[in-house]
């Protein structure tokens, strides 16, 4: 399938983060288009373009920037969540690496957009050499005068600011990211306000992925036919795609929206070692897992919605036929468990709880009840709590039963108490159970859905 790189067009480039390079290769001249559009020009060019989120939720990005008040005598912020922390998901890092400045250019039109004058990045915290990286570009930008005061003339101005975090999976959620970066522990904010209105400082802000405010730029230099030339109708573009796991070459793949797992294998050259597919998760270990059954799929927002998951960051993980998939779904439990913020009671208390669980399994220790235990847990954890992590901490369970309940039972030591599994239990499990299993999993994705 032929695909010309976009958003990672320069990263096989010598030296492409260094300000020298970004600018002999069109760098910053999206800025000045914009700068003469002005902010309303922009805000509609970006709606028209149909630019959705790229950090998971996929919200239309113009529209988020014209709830921004006007005229309101409040200072607007522009935040970019940078904190990338869901298993999987391997996207903004290197492009922050790689091409620093072409986020650095479409916060600078993104904040023109929304009229703030100060902006900042919030960096995960391990993400070292790739903070140096953003530091240094931005005092590139400082230095050419494309940041500050009166940029290039226009009368805008704008400071940014590059804050690196502690490492909590927590803040990669934009309300407890912004209690973060104003020094206080990332947690969750009840909603509403909604951060438009009441964001960073109380003031409007508008939060933004890494890879959404870089291909800004690109649509104000080429225009909305172009972006809307890739992709689909209503999942325009291109998107980065995160492929790691047992894959043959593992990495970043450029390719429009809507793009099928079957595509982006044949160009990372196939399952490892020539062996079958499993599962996969479309969006990280957030998403419901999906099987060799969805290989067609289009991996846009519409499309794997319709499979029953979602499509998030486009973190593809692959996960072959040797795989034990009651220890990867315990280990992404445990993940969710250890960084749960605690703010929520049924996320506090039912991760570790259902660790317990599934690590009793794993043993051998099991129960034939401690299945549909799960499953119970998960629809009284789904939908409960302040932020998404409690309903992504479900969905590897319910997944994962949904699609390999044989394993989870096969755990079960056979002929212990009454009520535990073998090999008749297997056999001989109520049709009740089952239908209340299947009752709760079929409600899962589209309740997901309505919660990011």
């Amino acid at each position: 399938m032929p695909v010309t790189p976009v958003l990672t067009g320069r990263w096989n480039t010598p030296e492409s983060w260094t300000l020298a390079t970004y600018e002999r290769t069109d760098g910053y001249q999206a800025l000045r288009q914009a700068l003469e559009m002005g902010p309303d020009g922009i805000i509609g060019l970006v709606k028209d373009s149909g630019l959705r989120g790229r950090g998971g939720a996929g919200f239309p990005t113009g529209m988020k920037w014209s709830f921004i008040p006007q005229g309101d005598g409040k200072p607007h912020y522009l935040v970019i969540n940078a904190d990338e922390g869901e298993p999987g998901t391997c996207k903004d890092a290197p492009l922050m690496m790689a091409d620093p400045h072409s986020l650095i250019e479409g916060i600078i039109i993104a904040s023109f957009a929304v009229r703030a004058n100060h902006a900042f990045i919030y960096l995960r915290g391990e993400l070292v050499h790739c903070g140096r990286r953003l530091r240094a570009a931005v005092a590139e930008a400082y230095h050419a005068g494309y940041l500050g005061a009166d940029i290039l003339g226009s009368g805008f101005s704008l400071d940014l600011v590059v804050h690196s975090g502690a490492g909590a999976y927590i803040c990669g959620e934009e309300t407890a990211l912004l209690d973060s970066l104003e020094g206080r522990r990332g947690q969750p904010r009840l909603r509403p306000p909604f951060p438009a209105t009441h964001g960073l400082y109380a003031s409007p802000t508008v939060v933004n992925n890494v890879e959404t405010i870089a291909s800004v730029p690109y649509i104000v230099r080429r225009g909305v036919e172009w972006f809307r030339s890739m992709g689909r109708e209503r999942s325009p573009g291109p998107k980065i795609y995160s492929l790691s796991g047992h894959v043959t070459r593992p990495g970043q793949y450029e390719a429009p929206m809507g793009t099928t797992l079957a595509e982006l294998l044949e160009m990372a050259g196939g399952i490892r070692g020539g062996r079958r597919l499993k599962a996969w998760t479309p969006g990280g270990s957030s998403t419901p897992m999906l099987t060799a059954d969805h290989l067609d799929v289009p991996l846009d927002f519409e499309g794997v919605a319709e499979a029953g998951s979602l499509l998030g960051t486009a973190a593809i993980m692959i996960m072959d036929e040797t795989v034990d998939m009651l220890r990867v779904v315990r280990r992404l439990t445990q993940f969710y468990a250890h960084e749960s913020c605690g703010k929520c009671t049924p996320c506090r208390e039912g991760t570790p709880w259902m660790v317990g669980i599934l690590s009793r399994l794993e043993r051998g220790e099991g129960d034939v009840t401690d299945v549909d235990t799960l499953l119970d847990a998960c629809d009284n954890i789904f939908g409960r709590a302040f932020c998404a992590l409690a309903d992504g901490a479900t969905s590897p369970i319910v997944s994962g039963i949904t699609f390999f309940r044989d394993e989870f039972l096969r755990a079960v030591p056979t002929g212990s108490a009454p009520g535990h599994a073998g090999t008749s239990a297997l056999a001989t499990e109520s049709a009740v159970t089952e239908s209340a299993a299947t009752d709760s999993v079929a409600g899962s994705p589209d309740a997901l859905a309505r919660a990011h």
